[in-house]
């Protein structure tokens, strides 16, 4: 009989399948993760979620741990110890709670004292961490990065985070396929981030909702690895979970000599490299949504509002609400336009700056410093220019700028010089705008308040950065620099040791791989237990309703990032729509916000008839700060996907109502003060009198465990059979992933570590038998 015939896969279909461990009928699929990447920020909740359930890391080999977010980047000459270089408090919190937590799970960790500290979306890919065909998460939703190497790389939130300490794996569900094909030779002075930019001005900030964007055509296959990088990190911002570009030899040749890549030449790296060629779409595999772009349309491309759909070629003028059609994108044009401090019309490069950055996860890489130092070359900053930074994305990226003499040349022009860190990409640390203040940025987000409360970001490339700094408005680099400022095409090969530390045996090989120095376990009694009891059943749900008419409500506005510095679950309530809840710069509430009136300080719910609501981070700290103000539902026509996520992690109901007239009817019943109810159980909304609204759509599995109040991770230990089975073939299969070729411990190969089984149900009780997910 002859054997069923393959239907034709997209590269996405290709690495998913392979990480398959299990597969529910309902489509719920529990995927293995080869990679976890750890940052201060999101992972302190989650590492206490392990010590109360008396769990371990299942595979510390898989884990990478660094500090970025919250940390100065001032210069560390007088550095001791983290405890006593930062200032800030809660800052310092989370980066010492950071430390004591990778010294008592045995995990590798960059400090502040490393020189392979940095941006955890660089030092993936620059330490060989990050390999084609792999899974990678990270709790942080720019892990899309990653995605540039043939990888499946996306964000997760906090209790997600956990889940993949404990298990490596994660409980997820197949996407859509989403192809963005750019052919063409690029214009000059175009760079990746101009592609980039210019895609999602076309498909929106929702565009690629529920799908994994793979990105190909001539233009994607003439980028360097670090230009590929640069689109994956924003495949995110055009609502996409993740985004992929197929491995070719410029992927192979970047990995040569890469400390936890196969060592080149070994059976395993030629192995390694016969299966990452292989992986690329089938010539007949089908997408759900296709996008063509010719490069020739696409010019050195600028931000002008507070999202990153909101852009124009530098040669264009600032729009107004008379440019759109649709009455949500005319109002959120006034919204921006206001918050933005500009009018309707004004040229781009008429626009005054106060502050230029160059840095981030999207752009602080060495092609980044290199094309951005050709731009600026004997030239000065403008006068009207407050502060201009440099901001390189690792310690060896910034010691390979040194080499070269970048810094020398930025210096010179006025630019600072500062040590590696997320910087004010978000704000979250002493790079931030005043309120008011308006930056030239190379970040990958320009939400209000992104890089400062108040402050006002206009998105772009490093080389229209530095011209934009040299000029002191924002500025056409083709005007001011040769064709070649550009980093997208033809850039100059990137030294090896910009990126891996010396190796010349097989001890350093294992002394690279064992930090921490110290690997004994350390058990912090110092840190508070924040992980929360098992959850609470959610049957059905009555309560007010708060009416919200607005679109794209993201991440940063449900909570901005300066109230992300704890490392508790709790207490964020207060901080929920900060901006907007509080009059600018002050604790007095707005009285025209939904939420300062009666009776929606006790609302239960909230409607919300704009698309897109949760759009951006992958922070967990968004329903945590719903839920501490008492909100468990969220109605709205759509969500970004991690966030949509993150609500059920947490016992929260995110309910889609895409059809408008059946969401307007609900969002009267709360304009009108009056109570709504959610029945959970039988799928329906009914007003005050019992009268129903609308019926709605929850998926099987995680219907049943919102009304059991189940935990995801002991349901998934009912597992722990099948997640062998995969570890077992993984290590036949694709034998670089562990074992001496990858991170070495100890001399005793790869490290795992049987997860505990602690199940609980609605009342905390451990079961005696693990459920089945």
């Amino acid at each position: 009989m002859p054997s069923a015939v393959k239907p034709p896969q997209t590269l996405y279909d290709k690495v998913f399948l392979d990480h398959i461990v299990e597969e529910k009928e309902d489509g719920t699929v529990l995927l293995y993760i080869d990679r976890h990447l750890v940052h201060e920020v999101t992972s302190p909740q989650a590492f206490e979620g392990l010590r109360n359930a008396s769990r371990r890391v299942r595979r510390p080999d898989c884990t990478l741990a660094t500090v970025d977010h919250n940390i100065p980047t001032s210069s560390r000459k007088t550095l001791t110890t983290t405890d006593k270089f930062i200032d800030e408090v809660d800052s310092r919190i989370q980066c010492v709670t950071l430390e004591d937590n990778v010294k008592a799970f045995d995990l590798t960790y960059f400090g502040l004292d490393d020189k392979r500290q940095g941006i955890v979306h660089i030092i993936g890919p620059e330490q060989g961490f990050t390999l084609p065909g792999t899974t990678v998460v990270c709790g942080d939703s720019h892990t899309s990065t990653h995605g540039a190497f043939g990888a499946l790389a996306f964000g997760i939130g906090t209790s997600e985070v956990e889940h993949v300490l404990a298990t490596q794996t994660i409980i997820t569900r197949r996407s859509k396929n989403m192809k963005v094909q750019v052919d063409g030779e690029l214009l000059p002075g175009v760079s990746s981030k101009d592609i980039i930019l210019h895609v999602i001005g076309i498909i929106g900030t929702a565009g690629g909702t529920g799908a994994v964007i793979e990105f190909c055509g001539s233009a994607i296959r003439g980028l360097s690895m670090e230009a590929r990088m640069s689109i994956c990190n924003m495949a995110i911002e055009g609502g996409a979970r993740a985004g992929m570009v197929a491995p070719d030899q410029t992927t192979i040749d970047y990995l040569k000599g890469r400390p936890l890549a196969p060592k080149v030449d070994s059976p395993e790296w030629k192995k390694a490299v016969n299966y990452w060629l292989g992986l690329k779409s089938d010539e007949d595999a089908k997408f759900d949504i296709e996008v063509f772009v010719d490069s020739k349309d696409i010019a050195p491309t600028v931000s002008w509002g507070t999202s990153p759909q909101d852009v124009v070629p530098i040669t264009g003028v600032v729009p107004g609400p008379d440019d759109f059609q649709d009455e949500t994108k005319k109002d959120a044009c006034r919204r921006a336009l206001k918050y933005m401090g500009l009018t309707a019309g004004t040229p781009m490069q008429e626009i005054v700056l106060d502050k230029v950055f160059i840095g981030s996860c999207t752009n602080a890489r060495i092609e980044d410093l290199r094309a951005a130092a050709r731009v600026v070359n004997g030239k000065k900053v403008a006068s009207n220019i407050k502060r201009a930074m440099i901001v390189p994305g690792s310690g060896l990226v910034k010691r390979q700028a040194e080499a070269e003499g970048l810094d020398k040349i930025f210096s010179d022009a006025g630019f600072e010089w500062r040590e590696a860190g997320c910087s004010m990409c978000l704000g979250m640390n002493p790079d931030i705008l005043s309120p008011g203040e308006r930056c030239a940025s190379t970040s990958n987000r320009n939400f209000e308040g992104r890089q400062g409360a108040g402050g006002r970001t206009h998105l772009m490339s490093p080389v229209m950065a530095a011209a934009a700094a040299i000029v002191g408005n924002l500025a056409d680099v083709r005007k001011l620099a040769p064709p070649n400022a550009s980093a997208a095409k033809g850039s100059p090969k990137i030294e090896l040791d910009a990126h891996v530390e010396d190796i010349s045996s097989d001890e350093d090989l294992e002394r690279i791989a064992d930090a921490p120095v110290d690997p004994v376990s350390h058990p912090s009694g110092a840190i508070p237990s924040t992980a929360p009891a098992a959850m609470a059943k959610f049957e059905t749900l009555r309560g007010y309703a708060a009416p919200m008419d607005i679109a794209n409500i993201d991440t940063d506005a449900i909570i901005p990032k300066q109230f992300l510095k704890t490392i508790k679950r709790s207490g964020l309530g207060s901080a929920l729509f900060h901006a907007w809840r509080f009059e600018a710069g002050s604790d007095k509430e707005n009285p025209d916000f939904v939420l300062n009136q009666s009776p929606y300080r006790s609302s239960k719910i909230l409607v919300c008839t704009g698309p897109n609501f949760g759009c951006g981070s992958s922070r967990e700290h968004a329903p945590w700060a719903l839920l501490d103000f008492g909100i468990k539902c969220i109605i709205a026509p759509s969500y970004g996907d991690i966030f949509f996520n993150n609500t059920f992690k947490n016992g929260m109901l995110p309910i889609q109502i895409p059809d408008q007239a059946a969401l307007e009817k609900i969002a009267a019943d709360a304009r009108e003060g009056k109570e709504i109810e959610v029945d959970l159980v039988n799928q329906v909304i009914r007003n005050a009198d019992g009268q129903e609204l609308a019926k709605f759509e929850v998926e099987e599995f995680r219907k049943h465990c919102l009304i059991n109040g189940l935990d995801d991770i002991g349901l998934t230990m009912g597992s722990v059979d099948k997640i062998e089975k995969h570890e077992a073939r993984r290590t036949r299969e694709w034998p670089w992933l562990d074992g001496s070729g990858y991170l070495a411990r100890h001399g005793k190969g790869p490290v795992k570590v049987e997860a505990a089984a602690v199940p609980k149900t609605n009342r905390g009780e451990v079961l005696k038998e693990p459920l089945e997910w």
